[in-house]
């Protein structure tokens, strides 16, 4: 499908060259700070070779526009940025030595563009970036870095996603173009495992129609799917890195602001200088995550348990008046407390995983979804199991015992009869999980898809009214209040655009990935209770995919073009699953084999009990002790791995140099004074009296005036312009906050 260009001729719906938008907010700072702090702010972007232009954002903040101040900097960098990707063999083949020829016979795709550019904001001065990390370390007053969104692209994507069934080869290529790896592999991996679940679906059709639940025939062929579809996509990863050139890029990713270095020393593979942290001390840190689950198993545990028995009471034993209401309190407690410990539970698990100290972003998300995945496993699964392998089983033992809940209903009760479990004769419901798993597959899905679309408009909104009233408050102490924006009339409608853009969310392709893979457990371990969760599946799926573009292109801010080879350790959490599924789907066969029932609460209808203990245990301690030695020895770098790779690095920095191709030099920055022009302007780009006036010479004679892209980016030529201006809207907001407060 190809896409158009953006029209050049509506200010709503063109980006005015702008790359990258710098929120800069000092609500809540002292006029000198907030001076001092915009200063430093604009001159390390310049230092970078970096153009900027400001304007007033309202709510006390500033809109700081950033693109390349030429061409031929921009060209360099991208020359450099493959020339690093070759070295480090990300690319097979080598770059041009002839800069222009290298970028002709690859064009520039908007998100390597955008990647490079905010590579140059954010990287540390040591890896040629400005160092600008939003809301972190000395940028406090940086609320967020964000590139402006194609609404022409948008428009086109989402109209297309009205008709088409599937994504294309050349679809996927598309949003790589644009939005980067990491987002086109979310879309792959959807558009893979939406595929694949057609024969799930179509094979629980004919197992519920003709051999019913709890089929061993489908059980069989439900772990098998699994398998295949993850060893599938294993595949397809690597030929998307490869088709991409992104195979391998975790090895070449920046570090993180945050890293904290034990000492430096040299690279064996490079010979640079870097940062490390022992790997034994990360290690001996990353023994906390033990504790941790084992602190989120017990809190999220007993809690579910407890809601479990309290529902088992209120349905099954109460016998009292408003059961129907009460029937409802176990649900209304798990919806108001579950959510409450995960947000606990998720704040301490990324103080956690800072305390890890990792040196990259991609290790450091690795860590933190590994603890996230817990939460899931407990959250979403534990209910399922409690019913399957205590309730059914071991319901006539429990039940007697189920009094304890009482305290429950007692104030509603009229005799103590009502309240009292029996003794002998408890009669479980055989329905019990069926209906559980409908709930999840079907209701579940459904109340997240609306949740998804909800949430962020109510997010938007509530910290809109957040921010006006932290304005207000700050003008009332005397700092720098709310003022009447005077936008030119010819950039009116594009700062108004910008102004909305920069109040969304930041999208997590993460939060996505969860949702599939929470899903993908599902199916995995439980369809067999109800084989049709496949087909609520695909059709929920196919939803998926269109408000996720959707929510992309309007709910959120444009992402990032982030780069990755993988969906990264959620395939790994998607193998544990499949193997999860392997014993649960086993045991419910087992249980539920005969009339679909199950033991009717008796365990002494169970028969064959050694085996399948045996068979859990050892399958359990064979797992334990693979995670273990894995775990250990990707923590060791062997001699050998790292004479190999410094071998293939000396091979391609020989044919660099033996080639007469040099790395080029960042090209030198423009610093006003010193009497050099700024980097890629013709003299006639250089603003002077005489210029001035044969420009107001050539509109008097009616000549057309120059393109609104050129108008826009002629208001403030320099940094120090820049400065000015951001400075000059800090005045007028404190001056005006402190009249209406005389």
């Amino acid at each position: 499908m190809a896409l158009t260009q953006e029209p050049k001729g509506s200010g709503a719906h063109i980006n005015l060259d702008v790359d990258y938008v710098i929120s800069f907010r000092f609500a809540n700072t002292d006029q000198t700070h907030a001076e001092a702090q915009f200063d430093k702010l604009v001159q390390a972007l310049a230092n970078v070779g970096l153009a900027t232009e400001a304007r007033d954002g309202g709510n006390a903040s500033i809109l700081l526009f950033v693109k390349a101040a030429s061409k031929q900097h921009l060209a360099a960098a991208v020359y450099r940025a493959r020339i690093k990707d070759w070295l480090h063999g990300v690319r097979h083949a080598a770059p041009d030595k002839d800069t222009q020829k290298a970028l002709a016979s690859e064009p520039l795709v908007e998100s390597e563009r955008l990647r490079i550019l905010y590579a140059m904001i954010t990287n540390t001065p040591s890896e040629g970036g400005a160092g600008i990390t939003p809301k972190r370390g000395e940028w406090k007053c940086v609320e967020s870095i964000f590139p402006l969104h194609d609404h022409n692209y948008n428009r086109e994507w989402i109209k297309k996603w009205s008709s088409a069934y599937t994504l294309t080869s050349e679809d996927l290529d598309q949003i790589r173009n644009r939005f980067g790896e990491k987002i086109a592999f979310y879309f792959a991996f959807l558009q893979s495992y939406f595929t694949f679940l057609i024969f799930p679906a179509a094979l629980g059709f004919s197992a519920w129609l003709l051999l019913g639940h709890f089929s061993a025939f489908y059980g069989v062929a439900s772990c098998l799917w699994s398998v295949v579809f993850i060893e599938y996509w294993k595949k397809q990863e690597v030929d998307l890195g490869i088709r991409w050139a992104s195979r391998g890029v975790t090895a070449i990713q920046a570090q993180r602001p945050e890293f904290q270095p034990e000492r430096e020393v040299r690279d064996p593979v490079t010979g640079e200088t870097i940062g490390v942290f022992p790997a034994h001390k990360r290690l001996a840190r990353q023994l906390l995550q033990l504790p941790f689950a084992l602190l989120a198993s017990a809190l999220l545990g007993s809690l579910i348990v407890v809601c479990f028995g309290i529902e088992i009471f209120i349905s099954e034993v109460y016998d009292g008046p408003v059961k129907g209401v009460l029937v409802f309190l176990p649900t209304g407690l798990l919806i108001a407390l579950v959510p409450t410990l995960t947000v606990l539970l998720t704040k301490f698990a990324t103080r956690l995983t800072d305390y890890e100290n990792y040196e990259t972003e991609d290790a450091h998300e690795a860590a933190m979804t590994e603890k996230i995945f817990v939460l899931d496993v407990i959250t979403n699964y534990l209910p399922l199991c409690l019913t399957a392998f205590v309730y059914v089983p071991f319901g006539s033992i429990i039940g007697p015992y189920l009094d304890v809940f009482s305290l429950t209903a007692r104030p509603f009760a009229e005799h103590e009869h009502q309240l009292r479990a029996p003794k002998t004769g408890f009669q479980i419901n055989p329905q019990r999980l069926r209906s559980q798993v409908i709930y999840v597959a079907v209701t579940g899905q459904i109340l997240g898809l609306a949740m998804e679309l909800v949430v962020p408009y109510l997010k938007r909104q509530g910290f809109r009214k957040l921010k006006e009233a932290q304005t207000e408050r700050a003008a009332k102490r005397g700092g720098a209040g709310p003022v009447e924006l005077t936008d030119r009339p010819e950039e009116e409608a594009f700062l108004a655009r910008v102004r909305r853009e920069a109040e969304l969310d930041v999208y997590d392709v993460t939060t996505d990935l969860r949702q599939i893979c929470v899903q993908f457990g599902l199916l995995s371990t439980f369809s067999v209770v109800w084989p049709l969760a496949a087909i609520s599946f695909v059709i929920t799926d196919w939803i998926q995919l269109r408000t996720d573009a959707i929510k992309i292109c309007v709910e959120m801010q444009r992402p990032i073009p982030l780069r990755a080879d993988s969906i990264g350790p959620w395939l790994d959490n998607l193998g544990f699953l499949a193997w999860l599924g392997s014993l649960t789907t086993a045991a419910l066969v087992y249980l539920f084999r005969s009339d679909g029932t199950g033991p009717d609460g008796r365990p002494s209808a169970i028969h064959g009990w050694a085996l399948l203990l045996t068979v859990f245990l050892s399958e359990h301690m064979y797992v334990l002790v693979r995670m273990v030695v894995r775990v250990a020895l990707s923590k060791i770098d062997s001699a050998s791995v790292q004479k190999a790779r410094r071998e293939r690095f000396l091979v391609r920095k020989r044919y660099l140099e033996d080639s007469g191709m040099r790395e080029p030099e960042p090209e030198p920055v423009p610093v006003p004074g010193s009497g050099m022009p700024l980097a890629g302007a013709d003299d006639d780009d250089i603003v002077t009296r005489s210029s001035l006036e044969a420009d107001a010479r050539r509109l008097a004679d009616g000549h057309a005036p120059p393109p609104l892209e050129e108008q826009f980016w002629r208001r403030q030529r320099y940094w120090r312009e820049t400065v000015q201006e951001g400075l000059a809207i800090i005045q007028r907001s404190v001056a005006l906050s402190r009249k209406k407060t005389q």
